[in-house]
């Protein structure tokens, strides 16, 4: 599907595109996301019919714009979120010449890596609501949609929203990039593992991380980490603290909030050691799912 041709055509005739080839029916939901009284409930709105000024970005982009829906895909936000710390990267995924202001027309395109080439993904931009409710990925802010675009877009990709409930970071991070991805097992890490991930956060690479998913998923342990879920590693440095040094790294969950307990955690005594110059550029004491 050629983008500018379909907005061109859409424009002179006055009408907001429908995408035939991933239609606003439960096809495209995919089967088993949900039970079949829930899909009939299912609504499609587009933005312009839920916000009265509706934008592609408001502010500009980060990894907090971005709230996990009622889709278990954790592992592709988590991608996305790592994705919008690199500005450079995020250009070829997210293209400028789209928006709700000028030459609207209910239609969006995407682009993503697949076996050695960048594939444009054409949307309309009919989002799945259930009960009122997104059921893909909502924005913090009301009025911005480019996460529940990108998204579409994304199930589009992979053939249904169904297909993203469960995934790879890994395989995420390649389709955002065109990159190269390697895993480290934390069960038996490489000694210098906390080297590793300062010289890639310093390399500018993504990164991510996720927790065991043999019991079930989803279940928010006491110390606060989610089992079977994944994570954006969105920081790694080497601070003074006490009379030694110490690694730490920052970690974001995509659902928005839900947060590491433990040490390090944004309200924890350890920060009492850190020097107030440092704890205040690193520390941010918020509900918003990033953690130390």
């Amino acid at each position: 599907q050629d983008f500018s041709h379909l907005r061109a055509q859409c424009l002179s005739q006055g009408l907001l595109f429908e995408d035939a080839t991933f239609p606003a029916q439960v096809s495209s939901i995919g089967p088993n996301l949900l039970p079949e009284d829930k899909l009939r409930r299912i609504q499609w709105k587009r933005p312009t019919e839920l916000q009265r000024n509706p934008y592609l970005v408001v502010d500009g982009i980060s990894r907090f714009d971005i709230m996990q829906g009622e889709i278990g895909d954790c592992w592709m936000l988590a991608a996305l979120g790592s994705l919008t710390l690199q500005k450079q990267f995020l250009e070829n995924v997210l293209p400028k010449d789209q928006g709700f202001q000028d030459n609207y027309a209910g239609i969006f395109h995407f682009r993503f890596w697949q076996y050695g080439d960048w594939v444009d993904v054409v949307i309309d931009d009919r989002l799945p609501f259930l009960n009122g409710r997104y059921l893909s990925v909502h924005p913090r802010t009301s009025n911005e949609f480019w996460p529940s675009l990108l998204e579409k877009a994304y199930a589009k990709l992979r053939g249904s929203y169904r297909n993203l409930h469960g995934g790879h970071l890994s395989d995420a991070l390649v389709d955002f990039t065109g990159g190269v991805q390697v895993q480290f097992p934390l069960k038996d890490p490489p000694p210098d593992l906390e080297e590793i991930l300062k010289a890639a956060d310093r390399s500018q690479c993504l990164m991510g991380c996720s927790t065991s998913s043999q019991l079930k998923r989803n279940i928010e342990l006491k110390n606060g980490i989610v089992q079977g879920h994944a994570y954006t590693i969105t920081g790694a440095v080497k601070i003074r603290y006490k009379n030694g040094w110490k690694h730490i790294i920052r970690i974001w969950n995509p659902w928005g909030h839900g947060e590491w307990k433990g040490p390090w955690s944004d309200g924890s005594s350890q920060w009492d050691h850190v020097e107030p110059k440092y704890r205040e550029t690193l520390l941010r004491n918020k509900d918003d799912g990033e953690f130390w």
